[in-house]
Order: C-alpha cells, then sequence, then structure tokens
C-alpha cells in the first residue's frame, strides 16, 4: 500500500508531462491548407501518379479547395487554383513565397543559384533583379534592340509572303522568328557554336525536367550523389560553360569597338561588372547564369510553339 502511494506522485507527474509535450507539439504545428491523406516519409506524392500531374493537381483541388497543401517528401507545398489567391500570393505576401526550394538540376546548370531563376530570396537575389530592371529591360536599352525585332518579323514577314499558296509550318517559323530575336539580343551576332549551346540547353531542359527523388528529399546528400541524372547533367553543364567562357571572352575583347546602340546583354552585364560599384560583385557564374536565363526562356517558348 505504501508502495503504491509512492508512485502515485511520479506517475501523475509523467502524465502532465505526457500532456504538455502534447499540448506544445500540437501548437507548435503549422495551420495548413487542407489537402489529401499523407502516407509516411513519402507525403502525398502517391496522389500525382496515374495520369498528367496538372490533371491530378485540378481533380485534387476540385475536391480540397483553390488553396491545397501537398506533402511531397520532405518538401511542404501549396497549389493555388484561383486568380484571387494567386494575386495575395504573388502580389500581397509576394516576399513570404519569394524563396525557392533546393533542386538538384538547378544547382548544377544553374551555376548553383548564380542566376535570378534559382537563386535564394535575399540580397544577390534583389541586386540582380535590380539589374535586370535598370539594365537589361530599360527603356534605352529595349529601344536600342528595336531594329533587331524589326529586322527578325521582317524576315519571318517575307519568308511567309514567299511561301504564298502553299503550306506553312508555323510552329516552326515562330521558333525560328523567338530564336532569332532572342539569340541577337543576348549575343548581338550568331556565334560559331551557338547550334550546339541551344542543343545543350535543350538537353539540360530535358534532363533535368525529369523526375528526380532526390528533389523530394533536399537534405539527403547522398540522394544527391546517388542521382541517375547527375552525371549527365554535369557533362552538359561542362559543355556550355565552355561556351559561355568563350563567348564572355570574346566580348571582352571586342568590348572597346562596339558602338552604345550595338551594345547586347553580354556587352551591357560586362559593363556593370567592369564598373564596380555593386554591394555584391558580379561573377562570371551571374552573367553566365543571366545568359543561361534567357535561353531556357527561348527553349521553353520553342517547345510551346512547337506544339501549337
Amino acid at each position: 500500500m505504501e508502495l503504491s502511494f509512492s508512485m502515485f506522485p511520479i506517475l501523475s507527474t509523467f502524465i502532465v508531462l505526457v500532456l504538455m509535450i502534447l499540448i506544445l507539439f500540437k501548437q507548435s504545428k503549422p495551420k495548413l491548407p487542407p489537402g489529401p491523406w499523407k502516407l509516411p516519409i513519402i507525403g502525398s506524392v502517391h496522389h500525382l501518379s496515374g495520369s498528367l500531374p496538372h490533371h491530378r493537381l485540378k481533380d485534387l483541388a476540385d475536391k480540397h479547395g483553390p488553396l491545397m497543401h501537398l506533402q511531397l517528401g520532405e518538401l511542404s507545398l501549396f497549389v493555388v487554383s484561383s486568380s484571387e489567391i494567386a494575386k495575395e500570393v504573388m502580389k500581397t505576401h509576394d516576399a513570404n513565397f519569394a524563396d525557392r526550394p533546393f533542386y538538384l538540376a538547378a544547382s548544377i546548370v544553374g551555376y548553383d543559384g548564380s542566376g535570378m531563376m534559382f537563386s535564394p530570396y535575399g540580397e544577390c537575389w534583389r541586386q540582380l533583379r535590380k539589374i535586370c530592371n535598370l539594365e537589361l529591360l530599360s527603356s534605352k536599352q529595349v529601344q536600342s534592340l528595336r531594329a533587331v525585332r524589326e529586322d527578325e518579323v521582317s524576315k519571318f514577314i517575307k519568308s511567309i509572303s514567299q511561301n504564298t499558296g502553299t503550306a506553312i509550318n508555323l510552329s516552326k517559323s515562330l521558333s525560328s522568328l523567338v530564336y532569332g530575336i532572342t539569340a541577337k539580343a543576348a549575343f548581338g551576332k550568331k556565334c560559331k557554336e551557338q547550334d550546339a549551346f541551344i542543343s545543350l540547353v535543350n538537353d539540360g531542359v530535358t534532363v533535368g525536367g525529369g523526375f528526380s527523388l532526390s528533389d523530394l528529399f533536399p537534405s539527403s546528400k547522398l540522394l544527391a550523389f546517388l542521382s541517375s541524372t547527375r552525371a549527365e547533367l554535369e557533362k552538359i553543364h561542362q559543355g556550355y560553360d565552355r561556351i559561355l567562357n568563350d563567348i564572355i571572352e570574346e566580348h571582352k575583347i571586342s568590348e572597346n569597338s562596339k558602338g552604345e546602340v550595338e551594345k547586347d546583354l553580354v556587352d551591357v552585364l560586362l559593363h556593370v561588372q567592369k564598373r564596380g560599384d555593386l554591394d555584391i560583385p558580379l561573377s562570371n557564374d551571374n552573367i553566365k547564369a543571366v545568359i543561361l536565363v534567357s535561353k531556357l526562356m527561348l527553349s521553353y517558348c520553342i517547345n510551346s510553339f512547337s506544339q501549337i
């Protein structure tokens, strides 16, 4: 009887501690939007199988609402399916959603987040955005490329007019138009290995856009090391990195012989780098990453046109 009585304070203390831990755990658990049920470790991945991802996301959104939570491995994702909530995310609360998760492909092909597309939100990203807004997309720079756009559109119209009465592959013609404008805006003229460069970028988009288990578990260095696409992505990166280095060196050599109107994207970035008035110095990797983004967007446009 004495033993049972002496155990009561210990048992009651243990119960109180367990209850406190459960309450604290419940309070620390974030309030998340509704979403499909989850499995241990993989989370909601199984809900995306069996159909095209955007079809499955639509079906899930119809069931769980326009703001839905998905747990994909270690990644906690929000799926937005309405314009009103999209405005809240992209405009009202944009800073809270501005960061980027780690992706193995982006780390390898994107110069370890040196460009604006793959850079984590912070001072470096804000500086790159400022350079794009004030230097690359300024009214003066856009106006200086007017002749390039007019020349390529003129070639496009002439090509169509010369084929009057015959069937025209409009997807191919539009792809050529976008390619011509983007290439001249970025490099000023066609470099000797530009076709090889575009091919490597397309390969990077294809390989990097596939499924990778390491993307779902970014904390696992072992999965990243064992990834089946790692070696292929590194080979692609080495190929276009060599070409980009050659392009930058060619622009440095011809820098003094170019007029203000003839300056392309690479020239502008090299000028900003040489000026040296930035809080964070602009590296060659930053320049190459910005050029790469323009080509990735070109590849996306061409792939979109090819499906028209």
